[in-house]
């Protein structure tokens, strides 16, 4: 098996209400957007094209937000837009707010993002329904790409862990790939069997795209090639799927 990663040059900045599929596919060329391909996108984009922005000066900070602001040497309104995108305050210490979001991520900040938007005073959100996002760009892109089959979709973002250094991309909207691969019951090369390897091969594919997307490089979204035998026909579950429930959280 092999995979191919290439960053799509071409997307200019992402304006609200901007059809992000057209930029896609006019930035592809000739390059065919079928379903043999898996278009990685980073989520900023796909919140800019939505509006999931928040500019500061409309932001009136709570008596909560100012006391983290002085607790962590930070600005008060963009503490109090964490506390608006969180269903759930899991740890503020260290400088950090972690928190679960609306969308039941687990991550820091609540995603709210300052470092890709091209505006200090306006922040990035999570778009509202990944998911659903990822759905509709699918859909989009086949039409307009004219395609026999559509291409899978992935909304990825970036994630710190709470046992390891550094961030990977995770995915966090998906439609037309699968989310999950189950090897339980079935048996490795030496004919053992597997109990426990449920691979998420969705957050595999966005930190492979990662790889392909250097944070300086303008280029948001990036073509993955060799992921076939996890492209399906139906959009599916979603990155919805990976997210375990609050009864399975093994740090409750």
């Amino acid at each position: 098996m092999r995979v191919g990663l290439t960053g799509l040059p071409g997307i200019p900045d992402v304006q609200p209400g901007a059809d992000l599929a057209a930029l896609i596919c006019n930035a592809a060329g000739e390059t065919v957007l079928d379903g043999s391909v898996v278009i990685a996108l980073a989520h900023t984009i796909v919140s800019k094209a939505e509006g999931a922005l928040v500019a500061l000066a409309d932001v009136i900070p709570g008596e909560r937000a100012q006391q983290i602001a002085i607790e962590h040497g930070k600005d008060p309104r963009l503490v109090q837009v964490v506390l608006d995108e969180s269903s759930e305050i899991l740890r503020n210490k260290r400088g950090v707010i972690v928190s679960r979001t609306r969308h039941g991520l687990v991550c820091a900040n609540a995603g709210v993002d300052t470092s890709n938007s091209t505006d200090p005073a306006t922040v990035v959100l999570l778009p509202r329904d990944p998911d659903r996002s990822a759905r509709e760009l699918r859909a989009r892109i086949h039409a307009l790409s004219g395609a026999e089959t559509a291409p899978a979709v992935l909304v990825t973002d970036t994630f710190g862990r709470a046992w390891r250094h550094g961030q990977t991309d995770v995915a966090i909207g998906l439609a037309g790939l699968a989310p999950m691969e189950d090897w339980r019951g079935s048996t490795d090369a030496t004919g053992l069997e597997l109990r426990a390897t449920w691979l998420a091969v969705a957050d595999a594919a966005a930190g492979a795209a990662d790889l392909a997307r250097r944070k300086d490089s303008r280029e948001p979204v990036v073509l993955i090639e060799g992921l076939e035998r996890l492209i399906t026909v139906e959009d599916g579950p979603g990155a919805a799927a990976i997210i375990r429930p609050g009864a399975e959280d093994l740090f409750r």
